[in-house]
């Protein structure tokens, strides 16, 4: 194993710390969205079986990092900062673990090129700063590629203990990590195969290291079938076409990226093309190209894999679900862009492919309309500027707000005790909340119930307000709320005080 020698370790330390100040300073920039808001809402229970009970029946994720944010949760509370903090935590460590990757494929140039890269991408960022399983994810996968590295030039028992172990949290992570670990895995079996062949030292603890992988994959089996893809037909009502437009803009300029216009997309793709046809140009070393081959075999698997599945019926290609296997993408854009032939070339291109993910970076934290929904925002409007009328007897409901089902849980978070109105049901309020975002559908604005009028309008950032008020409280039904959501989505009705 290398070690950083006295004096090397400066690079290193500073990619990390600028990390560390990309993801922690900002933590609670922006509000939950509704994937957040709905891990405390209705997963995080008092009993961790309580908690992975809801897993199995909410979720479509394995239960790894929802038993470490609750036990997480124990300690640090429910917060903003604390849920995600967990994630931020695992996208700084990521950078150490980038910086081995790029060191095992090529050199230390490559190495620094890859933390760097790592540390200001703009898509890791996003994802270490949000309360779901992604950060922990792209960590455990990226740890599971530099133990494969290692194991695959001294495949000592070890070394391929560390890599089932890391293989097998990544499958425990997220189930798309099995895309990356297809091709570690026959890489490795390969290799014990060709070994035996000519006799050299044998690799029995390859199969064993494999087969540790397998049992895990097996494992989790029961759940996902327990789960049963739930809160995934999104993914197919979203136009095939249009997800995979999204995987380069993901990358480029992260999860609202897309609001930049193509033509920042392009300015900050220009570099990273620039370094990679000049290292190409240059040609590459032998171990550059063993390494840049690696590399973009996982990123390849990684992304065309899931891809391939959706012709057979399989389709669960949400682009955020490739996001480990942009690690292996940044790797292989590091090794090319500063191979050794390209010189300070390479390494100002490399300059500049990171000075662009680090401006897209920071134009997020300045830019609402880069960042989540301001649930939050919208909230805080609708908590301070309550109408009189609304106030009813003592443990009567004082509002009924209708929203979109992505607003749903972000609101029960911030505005607690909100609950689902019952179906078919009515209840009696003097006042009507309606909120969604842009665009609204023909007749948002008009009273959703006879006696009330639109007192009040709202925009927080691209998030909608339409404020009802009745003078005196009157009877509505919850079929006729639902059906008039300013927004052509899912509708829920939420109701307080129930």
């Amino acid at each position: 194993m290398r070690t950083l020698r006295p004096g090397s370790w400066w690079p290193l330390a500073a990619l990390t710390l600028l990390a560390a100040a990309l993801r922690f300073a900002t933590l609670d920039l922006q509000s939950f969205w509704y994937d957040e808001a709905f891990t405390p809402v209705h997963v995080l229970h008092a009993s961790l079986g309580a908690t992975l009970r809801a897993v199995s029946h909410t979720e479509n994720t394995p239960p790894l990092w929802y038993a470490l944010i609750w036990g997480w949760s124990r300690a640090w509370g429910t917060g903003e900062v604390a849920l995600r903090s967990l994630s931020a935590l695992a996208g700084v460590l990521t950078v150490p673990v980038a910086w081995g990757i790029g060191r095992e494929l090529s050199s230390r140039r490559a190495a620094i090129a890859t933390a760097a890269l790592v540390a200001v991408n703009p898509l890791l960022v996003w994802y270490s700063q949000e309360a779901r399983a992604y950060g922990l994810f792209v960590l455990l996968a990226a740890l599971a590629i530099l133990c494969f590295l290692r194991a695959l030039a001294q495949p000592t028992p070890r070394r391929l203990a560390a890599f089932a172990a890391a293989g097998a949290l990544a499958l425990l992570s997220h189930y798309f990590a099995v895309f990356l670990l297809i091709p570690m895995c026959a890489w490795l079996l390969a290799l014990a195969w060709r070994r035996r062949r000519v006799q050299a030292p044998p690799t029995a603890g390859v199969p064993a290291a494999v087969g540790a992988v397998a049992l895990v994959g097996l494992a989790l089996i029961p759940l996902i079938a327990a789960q049963g893809g739930h809160g995934t037909q999104w993914i197919e009502k979203w136009a095939l076409s249009s997800r995979l437009e999204a995987i380069p803009q993901y990358y480029l300029t992260a999860y609202y990226g897309a609001a930049l216009g193509h033509g920042i997309e392009l300015l900050v793709a220009l570099p990273i093309l620039a370094g990679v046809l000049y290292g190409l140009w240059r040609v590459l070393e032998p171990r550059e190209e063993r390494g840049a081959l690696i590399a973009l075999l996982l990123s390849a698997c990684g992304v065309l894999i899931p891809i391939a599945l959706v012709a057979f019926g399989a389709d669960y290609l949400a682009p955020r679900n490739l996001v480990a296997a942009m690690i292996p993408l940044t790797a292989l854009i590091a090794v090319v862009t500063v191979a050794n032939r390209t010189g300070r070339v390479g390494l100002a291109l490399a300059g500049l492919i990171a000075l662009g993910f680090l401006a897209i970076t920071i134009d997020i934290d300045l830019s609402p309309r880069l960042q989540r929904g301001d649930w939050r925002g919208l909230a805080h409007v609708i908590a301070s500027a309550s109408s009189p009328s609304s106030t009813l007897a003592e443990g009567a409901p004082t509002r009924v707000i209708t929203t979109v089902e992505l607003g749903a849980a972000p609101l029960e978070y911030y505005l607690p005790p909100l609950h689902n109105l019952p179906r078919g049901t009515t209840v009696t309020v003097g006042e009507i909340d309606e909120t969604g975002y842009l665009p609204l559908r023909p007749g948002a604005g008009l009273p959703p119930a006879p006696g009330f009028h639109l007192s009040q309008r709202r925009d927080i950032h691209g998030l909608i307000l339409l404020r009802f008020v009745s003078s005196t409280p009157r009877l509505v039904y919850e079929s006729a709320l639902r059906s008039h959501v300013i927004t052509q989505a899912h509708p829920e009705v939420l109701v307080s005080g129930l």
